[in-house]
């Protein structure tokens, strides 16, 4: 440090400004390159030694270890599919023959979240937008551990939950009319013909800076009169894991699908959507944020005519029959909320923690601190280097500490 210290002091001894500069810079460009590879090979590759040497652990690393939680696959008869909902009630029998990817629990979850008693942090908002036939609003808010999660509420007016449902789980649809245009392929791995439950291999497009990512989701719809309570989840699996698509196992995506008053006559005729969404992309989290902020409305401005033009091929009496996917969506658990509120006081009498989708934290070892360290002192060679100005050095170091943050969580 004190060799260090005595070159800066000569440095800054030299009579011209351009001297100091162009000492300065060859002085921290040394600092200033191993903060830029150190990222890049940090982000690019994470060797499990190092993951553990860090006390960073993901929840879900340890998925293909688990037991298959998916019995075998059971063929659903596509001939004579009646359009009327096939409601049914899930003994503790039927359960206990098959193991089901997603169950009452999951459930109970989604219910806490759409009543905003999950005991999670406050939701800000990011976005308010309405048009003539719909309106979109979004929050976001940040775990302690666990990537950064959202929540949206958009109506569709003169829409029947029944059809929204249909359209959100209907994948081969996704792809034909392309409103989901990051959806690359989808096969249903498992379904259940009992509950409706299914287990299905999404693969999708990343930006290209970044490959194509798959998912492994369960998939189960529960529902108490017209509300239909849809959730898509991340679960353990026997698929093998390939370099390329890079697999996501931290994915929560659910919908709470509701009939809501028409803001034009305050009719019934108008649908709400309530989604919850997070997961772990395997980028780091402001970056995903930053994605997410600036790519949001390009890509929710296309469900509203994804939706219309799903309602015209429903409603016209050439379409033909539905496709499976949008038969499984007519097979739901109906429930009622007295049973999710006598489980929950159960698990509270039992003093079992009723969030269970956040990571606990972890020490971290003294290695943790690395990339902040670089992240700072990267940002100090930059700023001396690019440019004096106090601006461009609050910018610099502004960034740093957002990359800071990020080094904490690699």
């Amino acid at each position: 440090m004190a060799v260090i210290l005595n070159c800066l002091i000569e440095i800054m001894k030299k009579p011209a400004f351009g001297e100091i500069f162009s000492e300065l810079a060859i002085f921290f460009a040394p600092l200033w390159i191993a903060l830029a590879v150190g990222l890049f090979v940090g982000w690019a590759w994470r060797p499990s030694w190092a993951v553990q040497m860090l006390g960073f652990q993901n929840s879900y690393s340890s998925a293909n270890e688990e037991k298959n939680m998916v019995g075998s696959s059971v063929n659903v008869s596509r001939r004579g599919t009646s359009m009327e909902d096939k409601e049914v009630t899930v003994s503790r029998s039927m359960t206990n023959q098959k193991e089901l990817a997603v169950v009452e629990s999951d459930l109970d979850h989604l219910c806490r979240l759409v009543e905003e008693r999950d005991g999670g942090p406050t939701w800000h908002k990011m976005m308010d937008k309405s048009l003539p036939t719909w309106s979109y609003k979004a929050w976001r808010r940040d775990p302690e551990t666990g990537p950064p999660q959202y929540r949206s509420s958009t109506v569709f007016e003169d829409a029947a939950p029944e059809i929204v449902r249909d359209f959100f789980w209907d994948d081969e649809f996704r792809t034909k009319n392309g409103w989901d245009d990051m959806l690359l392929q989808h096969e249903i791995l498992d379904e259940c013909a009992a509950t409706g439950t299914m287990v299905v291999k999404w693969v999708r497009k990343f930006p290209f800076f970044c490959s194509d990512r798959e998912y492994i989701i369960g998939r189960r719809i529960w529902n108490i009169g017209q509300t239909y309570y849809c959730i898509t989840k991340g679960v353990p699996n026997n698929v093998p894991r390939r370099n390329k698509p890079r697999r996501v196992d931290l994915y929560y995506s659910s919908w709470c699908i509701r009939p809501v008053e028409s803001q034009r006559d305050g009719q019934m005729t108008a649908c709400e959507v309530l989604l919850f969404h997070h997961e772990d992309m395997g980028i780091p989290w402001e970056i995903a944020k930053l994605g997410v902020r600036q790519g949001m409305w390009s890509c929710v401005r296309r469900i509203e005519p994804g939706l219309r033009a799903y309602q015209l091929v429903r409603s016209s009496p050439d379409s033909g029959p539905i496709s499976h996917h949008a038969e499984m969506a007519h097979i739901n658990t109906k429930f009622n909320a007295e049973e999710v509120a006598l489980r929950e006081e159960e698990t509270n009498e039992d003093g079992t923690n009723l969030e269970c989708y956040e990571e606990p934290q972890k020490p971290q070892h003294w290695i943790g601190n690395v990339p902040k360290v670089l992240a700072i002192g990267g940002a100090v060679a930059l700023a001396c280097t690019v440019d004096h100005g106090l601006v461009t050095k609050a910018v610099i170091f502004g960034v740093a500490r957002q990359f800071a943050r990020i080094g904490k969580r690699l």
